[in-house]
């Protein structure tokens, strides 16, 4: 892998995997909220979120989303992946303080469409809080 350019295609196997830990912050959720215009109480209202299912401030599903395209941008596949699609399952809140680990496990390689399947999750405390699969587009040496 270099700096411009992530894993090539043909660099590329089942099984391999990449992480990134982020620890959530007040800023996060605030600065989140700012640029996607997604103010929902439940994010920014404490006294309103002590009142929801959630009992407290939860951080917005797709900033812990987010998580995951650090790691195919800057680790697996890397720099100059194209993102095509994303599945997600949300399994629980994350809070304030929380760490959120990213994973990305490539789960199959297209050769022929130059595409790279992988099985994505957040964890906080080794308890899965999002689930999901990515496609990817990966360039090939030929290139």
């Amino acid at each position: 892998m270099h700096d411009q350019q992530g894993y090539y295609l043909e660099d590329l196997e089942e099984g391999m995997e990449e992480s990134f830990a982020k620890t959530v912050t007040e800023a996060d959720i605030v600065l989140f909220s700012g640029i996607s215009g997604d103010t929902n109480p439940v994010h920014i209202n404490e006294e309103a979120a002590l009142k929801s299912v959630f009992e407290g401030r939860i951080a917005h599903g797709m900033l812990t989303a987010s998580f995951i395209s650090a790691v195919l941008g800057t680790k697996l596949p890397g720099p100059g992946a194209i993102y095509l699609s994303q599945s997600l399952r949300f399994k629980a809140p994350v809070r304030i303080g929380d760490t959120v680990t990213a994973k990305v496990r490539v789960k199959d390689v297209v050769t022929s469409k130059k595409r790279v399947i992988l099985e994505t999750t957040c964890q906080v405390s080794g308890k899965n809080v999002l689930e999901g699969e990515a496609t990817v587009m990966v360039s090939s040496r030929e290139d």
